[in-house]
């Protein structure tokens, strides 16, 4: 599988550097895409949906893990949390927890994530080393 990000590329961003603030409130379209362009080599598939009614103060993404499972994400000032168990799927039955980060939410969802983000980790460490920084 081909790696979308390249381990001398930070793979730690702030959602607030990436996105346009509204006053008081974010648009949380562009955070989503920010999210997805953070973790998309650590993933199969992962993208904002556009099925889903998004506002300034939520937005759906979808994702498919290493595994092969898939699930619809709501992204809103409290976190990132699963609402569904298929690509553009809210179930409002759902009560998930919310993550912070959608690092902690994958890590809890995938291993292959977890391998995926600490290999990338140590390719970059390596190359700090190489480099003598």
């Amino acid at each position: 599988m081909e790696i979308d990000c390249q381990p001398e590329e930070s793979m730690v961003s702030s959602f607030d550097d990436d996105c346009v603030g509204l006053g008081d409130v974010k648009d949380m379209r562009l955070e989503a895409e920010a999210v997805v362009a953070d973790v998309l080599f650590a993933v199969t598939v992962m993208h904002v949906s556009y099925s889903l009614s998004s506002a300034l103060d939520v937005a759906y993404i979808n994702v498919q893990t290493r595994e092969g499972n898939r699930y619809c994400l709501e992204l809103s000032e409290a976190g990132l949390r699963v609402v569904g168990y298929a690509f553009d799927q809210v179930d409002e039955d759902l009560t998930n927890q919310y993550h912070e980060t959608v690092y902690s939410l994958l890590d809890s969802l995938s291993p292959g994530y977890r391998e995926a983000f600490g290999n990338a980790l140590l390719q970059r460490l390596e190359g700090l080393k190489q480099s003598g920084r």
